[in-house]
């Protein structure tokens, strides 16, 4: 990362139809679909989460390094944002100072802005429930941001545990935040479809009296562990 503060303009571009595959996945699916290396690379830390319940975002990460306590970057990343993009801005995860409030949510969704994702605190949350635009923060705290820098606008920068590059692709609900650089966004996708189908029909055979133990072969499982199977009880059998 410069040492200079700096602002680029552009993102790397997905297709959008295949974000828009995407945002029809969950969380868990995308997150199963990246593998065992990738999906825990891109998982946020368990502090990141929905300023309110049932919020989902799905975009392309346009990022915003703040210092603590100021947040005069992260409206030059909004201004520079385009419909559909998501805002991810940290300030090392301080709540002093917050990222995000109201009067800057109005002019994100004005714009078509999909999101934000703040490592740091968001304020005003009963104004973005009611506004219904996702916000998703480590911390919620109504302190005064000031407008001064330093700061940097779509570098790589570590977001709530994960390396955060701007174009990356940004999926989050109520089960966390999820990070998928673009080259495994296809793949992620494919088999997310692919495991939602699976489950989908993992459902009908339980309506016909299918078991879970039965549908996931665990048998072979229990056997390999060594488990012992006592017909008793445990009081019987001491």
């Amino acid at each position: 990362m410069t040492l200079t503060p700096i602002a680029y303009t552009q993102i790397p571009r997905l297709d959008k139809s295949l974000i828009s595959r995407a945002s029809k996945s969950t969380v868990a699916d995308l997150h199963e679909g990246l593998g065992a290396i990738a999906s825990r690379q891109g998982l946020m830390h368990t502090g990141m989460r929905p300023v309110w319940t049932g919020a989902k975002i799905c975009g392309q990460a346009v990022t915003s390094y703040n210092y603590p306590g100021d947040n005069l970057l992260l409206h030059v990343a909004a201004k520079l944002a385009e419909p559909g993009d998501v805002i991810v801005a940290t300030n090392g995860g301080s709540a002093q100072g917050a990222l995000w409030g109201d009067m800057i949510t109005y002019y994100a969704q004005k714009k078509g802005i999909a999101g934000a994702v703040i490592d740091g605190a968001a304020r005003d949350t009963g104004k973005l429930r009611e506004m219904a635009f996702p916000v998703f923060s480590t911390a919620i705290a109504v302190s005064h941001p000031e407008k001064r820098g330093p700061g940097s606008v779509n570098v790589p920068m570590v977001v709530a545990g994960v390396t955060v590059n701007p174009g990356d692709l940004i999926v989050a609900d109520d089960d966390g935040v999820l990070v998928i650089p673009p080259e495994l966004v296809a793949p992620a996708v494919e088999n997310a479809e692919a495991r939602a189908a699976k489950e989908e029909a993992f459902r009908s055979k339980l309506d016909d009296g299918s078991s879970m133990y039965e549908l996931l072969g665990l048998q072979k499982d229990v056997e390999a562990c060594g488990l012992q199977m006592v017909e008793n009880t445990w009081r019987d059998a001491q």
